[in-house]
């Protein structure tokens, strides 16, 4: 029978929405957020409920009502029904979802400085990582959606993350856009915004922004060198990209063995690498020109046609990848910590498999609102990953969910003292009691 008061099914919520309190979110939402109307009363209470769904796994409006039941009343001081959480976010505009953006990004510097090792060694290197992703919508109710680059029909987020080589993503800003925009699409200044944001977290080190195609303009390249950042960005491969290649002689290219590479037997050569000087955005005025390295990687076709249906045989080709970078690194290290952008793609599928499976609302500034807010719930599971343990510090947040957050548990009171019963014999008590304790000031011994 369901009529048990007093249990609650996510009472890892209670040491983490507890660190989200230490780290000022509260502070933050009613320092920031001023939206008008009944429908904007006690954002500082609304907004952290949204987040604390978020990090429960709810992905839809409706699936904010997981903060009602059994004893959570008790252990959170006034859960919102989901009507009222989405009455709050369909009041919201542009201007307001800027608002929530300045939340997220000083709740990421506090929970650095709440958290250290949440950044651990980006006072040395770190890397801020851009992409878009597309967030597919159904029905014709949904305003924004569009069909973009992908032919898929939906809404467009771009994603900044910011890591360390000893420290896992979190999101250094994020943005809903319409689905039929282009990718870099203001590109430009939300990479100054998330290079800033990362600053304010206490990344001192140098940072090295990493980007696809897609984002290979002046305006992206300009907004890092303004940034004090380094850039490396996949250039595409227009006329004179290919004749800068064409010149680099054949003695220049250095052969390298990636993990799984296919090795030519015939030829007797690995995958091979090579860079030259270049300047870019040659069609702009000559202080705008940027003089960088082209580091090109290139791998000879599979059984390349001639047109005819035949093999050539004659000339061997090649299929090239080039790196547009100003990296000081070594040309090998540089094209290896290049590919190394592709952590970005792991925080997408994150979210997409958290709370930015659906667009929730109608309303597109709602469902901006909601992005932002995906932003701020991914950041906090991950700095109560890092408190828990060394392997929550790097585990995807689904995981953190299962072992940490989504832990049965009773309330009792005991001489005026509420506290709760957990399961015996969970496999994550160490971790779960470290991350409590880290939260309450009395952090527990790491296992050797």
């Amino acid at each position: 029978m369901f009529d048990d008061e007093n249990l609650v099914a996510d009472a890892g919520l209670v040491p983490v929405m507890e660190l989200a309190e230490s780290a000022g979110l509260h502070d933050l939402v009613q320092e920031h957020v001023a939206v008008p109307g009944t429908a904007g009363a006690n954002a500082a209470v609304k907004v952290p409920a949204l987040v604390a769904g978020m990090v429960a796994g709810a992905d839809t409006i409706e699936g904010l009502g997981l903060l009602r039941h059994g004893g959570m009343g008790k252990a959170f001081t006034g859960p919102r029904a989901p009507t009222t959480l989405g009455t709050h976010l369909r009041a919201y505009t542009h201007g307001h979802v800027r608002q929530l953006d300045a939340v997220a990004s000083r709740l990421l510097a506090a929970l650095a400085r709440r958290v250290p090792a949440l950044l651990s060694g980006a006072q040395e290197v770190a890397y801020l990582d851009v992409d878009d992703t597309i967030r597919r919508t159904y029905g014709y109710a949904k305003q924004g959606a569009g069909y973009g680059y992908s032919k898929v029909k939906g809404l467009n987020a771009i994603l900044a993350t910011v890591s360390a080589p000893t420290a896992a993503p979190v999101v250094a800003g994020i943005r809903l856009r319409k689905g039929a925009v282009a990718s870099a699409h203001g590109a430009g200044r939300f990479v100054a915004e998330a290079l800033a944001t990362t600053r304010r977290a206490g990344v001192s080190g140098q940072v090295t922004v990493r980007a696809d195609s897609a984002y290979y303009n002046h305006d992206v390249v300009a907004a890092v060198r303004r940034g004090g950042a380094r850039f490396s960005i996949t250039a595409r491969m227009d006329q004179a990209v290919t004749a800068a290649i064409s010149r680099i002689p054949e003695e220049a290219w250095v052969p390298i063995e990636y993990p799984h590479a296919i090795y030519d037997e015939e030829e007797q050569r690995w995958v091979s690498d090579a860079e030259t000087t270049y300047t870019a955005f040659t069609s702009r005025r000559k202080d705008e020109r940027v003089d960088a390295r082209l580091i090109v990687r290139r791998v000879k076709r599979l059984n390349p046609s001639t047109g005819d249906g035949e093999q050539g045989g004659l000339f061997t080709a090649y299929r090239h990848h080039a790196v547009f970078t100003d990296s000081r690194q070594p040309m090998l290290e540089a094209e290896a910590a290049h590919r190394d952008h592709a952590i970005v793609e792991q925080v997408i599928a994150d979210l997409k498999n958290g709370p930015l499976a659906h667009c929730p609302s109608g309303v597109f500034t709602a469902n901006s609102a909601w992005a932002v807010l995906t932003a701020m719930a991914f950041n906090l599971t991950r700095a109560a990953g890092v408190l828990a343990s060394r392997f929550h510090a790097r585990a995807r947040p689904a995981t953190i969910r299962a072992q940490l957050i989504k832990v049965p548990a009773r309330i009792a009171n005991r001489a005026r003292t509420w506290g709760l019963h957990l399961p015996h014999g969970w496999l994550w008590e160490d971790a779960w009691n470290r991350l409590n304790a880290a939260v309450r000031g009395r952090p527990r011994p790491a296992p050797a």
